[in-house]
């Protein structure tokens, strides 16, 4: 079972914000951190991150591995994507913490019938909302 990470999306307002900036990153890209992980060998290659935005987990980004960054931090690996998942409300934290795999919500494509093809602001406003 993978282990996955959350953090806060912080510097972002909307889900649509969110996906263009991960989209314009390059592949794979590096989230630095100051600490490798200690489970990182739960983690890599098959956990992901999950975004945390205005007190819920809204989507997750598939992490590749980790890497060394510059002054002795870790870089977290990631794809630049960003995959829509059921929402869930997850308190804001400081840096990430670990998220076990049976706790993880749902792809869209999983657990919705066609609601991963509504846009992201959509989706941001019925999180917000509670309504998915």
């Amino acid at each position: 079972m993978p282990l996955h990470l959350t953090k806060v999306a912080f510097g972002c307002d909307s889900v649509e914000y969110l996906a263009e900036r991960l989209a314009s990153r390059a592949n794979p890209w590096g989230l630095t951190t100051r600490y490798l992980p200690k489970r990182h060998e739960e983690i890599g290659g098959q956990g992901s991150l999950f975004w945390i935005l205005k007190h819920q987990l809204i989507g997750r980004t598939p992490i590749v591995g980790f890497g060394e960054a510059e002054g002795g931090r870790t870089a977290i690996l990631m794809e630049p994507k960003l995959i829509l998942v059921a929402a869930r409300p997850k308190r804001a934290h400081q840096g990430w913490r670990y998220l076990e795999d049976a706790d993880a919500p749902k792809d869209l494509g999983e657990a919705g019938a066609g609601l991963d093809e509504l846009p992201p602001a959509l989706m941001g406003e019925l999180a917000g909302l509670g309504l998915i």
